[in-house]
């Protein structure tokens, strides 16, 4: 798809507003608008709970945001997304149409969803393409976040269609970074790992037991290439359907293990729990939509995860 200058968005100048932004996406896109001459528009959690309609309404109408990334969902990894389904669904939809219909009445000219590689269906092709959203079954392990996120996309298509707005959603591929979750039941897989190792170097362990049976495959991006192209979109895309972004590389959980492990530099035995869900077998992004525009990944895995791991060590 070729970009227009009517579609191209200059951020200078605008009054940008990050939801979510004390979470690793949201405080690694903070640091990347700092290099960019605009206002950066941010509210703790505290003063304002997303879930409620009437209290973003309101913050809206006194801070004009004119430009919004929506960094903001209830996460966590597979265990918890299969032990709270009602929460992870009520939560992010309350999230999103809270800030979506805020959105739209108060005139924000360009929007910004931000989804997870979970929206598409468990059987679909790999690697997942756009056109594979709803075209079969999710994997049950996250199904309830996966519908949140796929509501979420089709409510910033139908503003587009119904009332001409600047809407756009985008599908990061699995995460890791600064400012990562690193609980040890509610993490993703590279915080879960990276705590998980350094933990048995504290505590003097031979082995750990680490969930599933470490055949998945899995693509990571670190944070920073994900703003690096959020930034790139906010700015150079504009269409109806959502968008890929990740890295195009794939690598087996037990073999991210081994990776995370040489890092740390820890010498015991890695053994895996077969009785824990795997989730997906495959999960990898097709990234060409995205890299026709201009955009790809710089950071190397393991390079990034020694960034990762130092920043867990140093906080």
């Amino acid at each position: 798809m070729k970009i227009t200058p009517k579609q191209q968005y200059s951020l200078i100048g605008k009054r940008v507003y990050v939801a979510g932004h004390t979470g690793m996406v949201g405080s690694a896109i903070i640091k990347a608008l700092k290099n960019i001459d605009c206002s950066i528009l941010t509210e703790s959690s505290s003063n304002l709970d997303l879930k409620d309609n009437k209290k973003v309404d309101i913050w809206f109408r006194d801070n004009q945001p004119d430009t919004v990334f929506l960094a903001a969902a209830k996460v966590g990894g597979i265990l918890a997304n299969n032990d709270y389904p009602v929460d992870f669904l009520q939560d992010n939809l309350a999230i999103q149409n809270s800030v979506i219909s805020a959105s739209y009445k108060h005139k924000v000219k360009k929007f910004m969803f931000l989804g997870s590689s979970c929206i598409y269906p468990r059987g679909a092709h790999q690697p997942l393409k756009e056109s594979s959203l709803l075209t079969g079954a999710l994997e049950p392990t996250n199904e309830a976040y996966a519908i949140a996120k796929i509501t979420g996309i089709k409510l910033c298509q139908f503003y587009r269609k119904q009332y001409a707005v600047d809407y756009i959603s985008v599908m990061p591929t699995n995460l890791y970074g600064p400012g990562d979750n690193f609980h040890p039941k509610n993490s993703h897989v590279v915080a879960a790992l990276i705590s998980k190792f350094h933990d048995a170097i504290n505590k003097g362990k031979k082995k750990i037991i680490l969930w599933g049976t470490g055949s998945p495959l899995r693509e990571f991006m670190h944070v920073d290439d994900l703003v690096d192209g959020l930034i790139f979109l906010m700015q150079n895309y504009s269409d109806n359907e959502h968008i890929n972004i990740g890295t195009g590389i794939e690598i087996s959980i037990k073999d991210l293990a081994e990776l995370i492990k040489e890092i740390s530099g820890w010498k015991g035995q890695i053994n895996f729990d077969s009785s824990y869900p795997d989730g997906m077998p495959r999960k990898v992004m097709d990234i060409n939509k995205i890299n026709n525009l201009g955009w790809k990944a710089k950071k190397e895995l393991k390079q990034g995860l020694k960034e990762a791991y130092n920043w867990y060590e140093s906080n």
